[in-house]
């Protein structure tokens, strides 16, 4: 039997695992690049501390599971690096895709005792897991936690009412236009790219399942921008918008002239 992978309470073993692990969670808090934007970004060092004691680190590769549909709900997630798709299943098999999330997004507190989704991980992620129940637990000791994680609640709440009047509303072309004028908001926040140039991580099928539509009118539409003069296409996966002004005035359902 080896003795390091033991946990005796009370040992030096014990100890020194504990010691090691809050040490690299800590170190993995002062390197994290999505810190200014994350779950985390009202705590002092303290608080952080305490955060980061409460933390496992979870590495999932692209495709691979992070929680599933009516899965207990026993954790919260804040995404470190990378992107993770969010999703439900119809009865008769239907995927229904209803967001993305990238470094410095937090979910599973809208949840209640089961996961009311599916996260999968869309490119390899990084992300702190924190036990939930330890979570809420520390709301009344760091009421700027509890603020910050009222303020990222409200703010999936704005992206579900967005997501509704996409869906509902909205023709092709006016969807695709809204989405990518997200997607480079979102790209603007990461500061990973120009301030026009958008990287798309997900494929058409994920960006259909998502807008409510086939894969060929997203591919169809892709190209119609692009002949258009108001995108241009980089690959699968990267998208430079020309004319923003004139994306924003087709999302809203405002006609362009040519």
């Amino acid at each position: 039997m080896n003795l390091a992978s033991v946990h005796i309470p009370g040992s030096k073993i014990g100890d020194g695992r504990r010691r090691a692990n809050k040490y690299l969670n800590q170190k993995a808090c002062e390197g994290c690049a999505s810190k200014h934007i994350s779950l985390c970004n009202v705590m002092d060092n303290d608080g952080l501390n305490i955060l980061s004691g409460l933390s496992s680190d979870i590495h999932k590769k692209a495709k691979q599971v992070i929680c599933t549909e009516d899965d207990n709900a026993e954790y919260l997630f804040n995404i470190r690096y990378g992107a993770v798709r969010i999703s439900k299943m119809l009865p008769d098999g239907r995927r229904q895709v209803t967001g993305f999330l990238f470094a410095g997004d937090f979910f599973g507190l809208s949840c209640k005792a089961q996961h009311s989704y599916t996260a999968e991980a869309i490119t390899p992620v990084d992300i702190c897991r924190f036990p939930r129940k330890k979570i809420v637990g520390l709301f009344q000791e760091f009421p700027d936690l509890n603020e910050r994680v009222f303020d990222m609640t409200r703010a999936e709440l704005n992206s579900t009412h967005a997501q509704m009047l996409l869906l509902g509303r909205k023709t092709a072309k006016e969807k695709l236009c809204s989405f990518l004028l997200a997607m480079r908001k979102k790209s603007s926040l990461l500061a990973k790219t120009g301030e026009d140039e958008v990287d798309l991580p997900m494929g058409r099928s994920d960006i259909a399942d998502y807008l409510g539509l086939t894969v060929e009118t997203v591919s169809r539409q892709f190209t119609s921008l692009n002949r258009l003069g108001l995108i241009e296409l980089d690959g699968a996966h990267r998208v430079f918008l020309k004319n923003t002004e004139r994306l924003s005035t087709m999302a809203e359902g405002g006609r362009i002239l040519s």
